[in-house]
């Protein structure tokens, strides 16, 4: 039976892009610069190469930061301060908070069979936000932000300090629900407990492992396990 239960936040609960595009054109606005969607999916493509080298412990957070601007903005030949839009972006993500449909009610039914710990890579300032906007907090027995903790996923680090702050924890009760194969999969694997893929959107990723596609079939597997 397993009654804890480490989620990850975004594009597991929350929906991530939806929520990064509105701030992205916002953020631009911020200095009189317009832009199409065509330069956002440029931006998407930048940042998320710019978090696979974090999570290779290649680049750090404060880097990644403004260098996903500086990098755009080369392209494009945008004349703007990326230090300035990054600082603007950062501060202004916490206003978009997108959960997706069921997902309360997912965390709700999760917290009445055990407890419920997020475990995340984003912002702490920005994670707390999301949470309290998404009305998450009552479902929760703890969170773990990478950049409280001084450990980003997947780092073993990470996922041993959750689980040496868990009180009672045992392995063979826990389960790791994500949507990153070389994120959150990697933790799980890292202390050898059960992982499960989470994937709301069509997606094409190799994986035989276990993975569903809406919190119906989740709850499924869960019970299962």
């Amino acid at each position: 039976m397993k009654d804890i239960f480490l989620i990850d936040l975004d594009d597991t609960l929350l929906d991530f892009p939806r929520a990064e595009e509105r701030n992205f054109y916002e953020s631009l606005l911020s200095v009189g610069v317009t832009a199409d969607r065509g330069v956002y999916g440029r931006f998407h493509i930048i940042n998320d190469a710019l978090w696979r080298k974090l999570e290779e412990g290649k680049i750090d957070r404060k880097t990644l930061q403004v260098k996903r601007f500086e990098r755009l903005f080369a392209e494009y030949g945008i004349e703007a301060d990326a230090a300035k839009v990054s600082s603007f972006y950062y501060a202004n993500f916490e206003n978009f908070c997108f959960p997706f449909d069921g997902a309360a009610e997912f965390l709700e039914k999760l917290s009445s069979r055990g407890r419920v710990y997020l475990v995340t890579n984003g912002g702490s300032r920005i994670q707390h936000a999301h949470v309290a906007l998404a009305g998450f907090e009552k479902y929760l027995s703890g969170m773990f932000i990478s950049e409280e903790i001084g450990y980003d996923k997947p780092m073993p680090a990470f996922a041993r300090h959750v689980e040496e702050h868990i009180e009672n924890y045992d392995r063979s009760r826990a389960v790791w629900i994500g949507d990153s194969l070389t994120s959150d999969m990697v933790c799980a694997r890292s202390v050898g407990i059960d992982f499960i893929l989470y994937l709301p959107r069509p997606a094409k990723r190799l994986y035989d492992g276990l993975r569903a596609s809406n919190y119906r079939k989740l709850l499924a597997i869960i019970e299962s396990l």
